[in-house]
């Protein structure tokens, strides 16, 4: 399913998102291509298939990387790169009176 760039234009007003000319071009072939995907998917037979409410199936214990400590930064190299600071903190503007 091919959109248009009118339809591209129209999506993005949506999302609130200003596009310049070249990308509503590339958005226009990239979103194309995933409604087809999605097209694709409608042709499966999925009858028998019971519907998921998570992706991964009941009981299934996913892969997850070990949990290793790592040092972290110090202070002073932690606010390296701070406009301001105050002490081993980061400074900033006041805003409430």
């Amino acid at each position: 399913m091919a959109l248009s760039l009118e339809e591209v234009r129209r999506i993005a007003t949506l999302a609130r998102l200003r596009l310049t000319p070249d990308e509503e071009q590339r958005f226009a072939v990239q979103l194309s291509a995933i409604l087809d995907h999605v097209e694709q998917l409608k042709a499966l037979d999925v009858t028998g298939v019971e519907p998921m409410t998570h992706a991964l199936a009941a009981g299934e214990i996913p892969a997850l990387r070990d949990d290793v400590t790592v040092p972290g930064l110090g202070p002073d190299e932690a606010l390296a790169a701070a406009p301001a600071r105050e002490g081993t903190a980061f400074k900033v503007p006041r805003i409430i009176e």
